[in-house]
């Protein structure tokens, strides 16, 4: 998979920031997959073709955070034009720390809101939805408001809906089956990290944390490895995040607890050697383009 090298431009509309890649052939549009992550961090979307698998197009959309997702969602679907062209497959992301796991062989379709409401307070105005993890034999429940399922629904009718920790779970079930050690993952955002912890495929743990800062991740990391009785010699934990530099803080923070200690690197999983820029695509949009 392959960010076009070409110039990159800066549109500005209102508080609204688009990066553009100016070079891609949106007449092929029918051939790509467009996948749309919702975030009170902020809105991005990624277009990719999986057939030549060259063919891919990042942008990211601030959001308003004085105001509700539906309210962001509904001039971000006006806005952006490249939401609007016909397409193979649409998926849509919801990045919360509202969700739950239920496994597979336990699931009832007409028990899922009072499974989701024994585990969160319940909200007005949502509806919960849920994924079908094939690899994990887990299903995820998660909500989302109504207003912004009915504004995504009418715009894109076909669309599938994800929690952003569902093809995070389908990836490193099977990332996680290399090798003889337990991992933990560690996914981190702006303000939260997500943790997964794993035994050769075997989800044992996983969970999103509030944090503000290096020692908010290295206290819930350490602890989790502490609680999970993992070997400070033998088992791994592998690190992953948008920020660069936090990443790269933790790292070295964790190095006298953990020897073997890693980066995510996805890129190998994709048949091209031109991923200069993958990792600026958040790590839940690459896992659930690497598991289609």
């Amino acid at each position: 998979m392959v960010i076009l090298n070409s110039l990159i431009t800066t549109l500005v509309t209102g508080n609204n920031l688009f990066m553009t890649n100016e070079n891609i052939d949106f007449t092929k549009s029918k051939q790509y997959t467009l996948s749309i992550r919702l975030s009170t961090d902020g809105f991005s979307f990624s277009v990719y073709n999986p057939i030549e698998e060259c063919d891919f197009y990042f942008q990211t959309y601030p959001v308003n955070t004085q105001q509700s997702m539906a309210a962001n969602v509904k001039p971000f679907l006006a806005l952006a034009k490249e939401l609007k062209y016909t397409y193979r497959q649409i998926n849509i992301l919801i990045h919360t720390a509202r969700y739950t796991s239920v496994p597979l062989e336990l699931f009832e379709d007409e028990q899922m809101e009072t499974i989701f409401y024994q585990n969160f307070r319940k909200q007005s105005n949502e509806i919960i939805l849920c994924n079908v993890l094939g690899k994990s034999n887990l299903v995820i429940l998660f909500p989302i408001d109504k207003l912004t399922h009915l504004f995504l629904s009418e715009q894109f009718p076909t669309a599938r809906f994800f929690s952003t920790i569902s093809p995070q779970i389908e990836y490193l079930t099977s990332r996680s089956k290399l090798g003889n050690s337990y991992k933990i993952y560690a996914n981190i955002h702006a303000c939260s990290m997500d943790v997964f912890a794993l035994d050769k495929g075997k989800l044992q743990l996983v969970n999103t944390y509030a944090i503000n800062d290096v020692s908010d991740s290295m206290y819930y990391l350490l602890n989790i490895w502490k609680q999970l009785a993992y070997d400070q010699e033998h088992d791994e934990m592998h690190l992953t995040g948008d920020n660069i530099n936090y990443r790269q803080q933790l790292s070295e923070e964790l190095k006298p607890f953990i020897r073997q200690l890693f980066i995510i690197n996805p890129q190998a999983d994709f048949n091209t050697s031109h991923t200069a820029r993958i990792e600026d695509i958040p790590f839940d949009i690459q896992s659930l383009l690497i598991c289609e």
